[in-house]
């Protein structure tokens, strides 16, 4: 017997549908696929809820960097409707003194409209040193960032900023979880993954040695791989 669950893709920071495109491309259902709107909210919790909204039955968040904070508070908001949950290149505490401040800078930036600053500046710890060579790649980041725009820059920001420590929700999961990290991601570092791991009770810890923070197309076909493989463990 299978059970028919609806994978939610959930984008990060400044990121579109298009950080996961090859990931929803090669589901081997990619019909039963949605994507998470983080646009025009100030809140993780009302981006959580909207996602929640997008489908009924099971469902399976997979979330990046800031789209692992919406997940981990869907599972919070809605353990029941979970079916799994994989969180790639995130992490569970909330920002400390000093990574607030950072955040806090770059609002004030693109307040005073060096919105595109904001994004060359913000490049180099998204992408692997390899990566940041590929022409393509880092094209296709500054494209999502503008798509995205200014004013929801602030208001993902804003809402990373009030995002709360989710130990205690990673804890109680009662599903099998895909915990995915770079090796050479210096956001959320390899042991945010493994920290995030531990305190899962069934969690598959991967750590793409020489991926960067953006995972997905850093690594296009070996996570879609990953992904596939978790999904189809979880229908079966």
């Amino acid at each position: 017997m299978t059970i028919s669950v609806t994978p939610i893709f959930i984008p990060g920071l400044i990121l579109t549908r298009d950080i996961f495109a090859a990931q929803i491309d090669g589901l081997v259902h990619p019909a039963a696929a949605k994507t998470a709107d983080t646009l025009g909210r100030d809140s993780i919790t009302a981006m959580a809820e909207a996602a929640l909204a997008l489908a009924d039955g099971p469902l399976v968040p997979v979330g990046i960097s800031m789209g692992g904070y919406i997940a981990m508070e869907m599972a919070r908001l809605a353990p029941q409707r979970l079916a799994g949950i994989a969180l790639l290149n995130t992490q569970h505490r909330a920002d400390p003194p000093e990574r607030r401040k950072q955040r806090e800078a770059t609002i004030d930036m693109a307040q005073s409209d060096r919105f595109r600053g904001v994004t060359r500046h913000l490049l180099k710890s998204f992408l692997s040193p390899a990566a940041m060579e590929d022409e393509t790649l880092v094209a296709r980041v500054i494209a999502m960032a503008e798509e995205v725009g200014r004013e929801n820059f602030v208001l993902q920001q804003r809402a990373i900023l009030g995002r709360r420590d989710q130990s205690d929700t990673l804890g109680a999961l009662t599903v099998p979880a895909l915990v995915l990290g770079g090796g050479l991601d210096t956001l959320t570092p390899p042991q945010a993954s493994r920290d995030m791991a531990e305190l899962i009770p069934d969690a598959e810890l991967v750590i793409m040695e020489e991926i960067g923070h953006l995972s997905t197309i850093e690594a296009p076909d070996e996570v879609t791989d990953i992904l596939n493989a978790y999904l189809a463990r979880l229908a079966a």
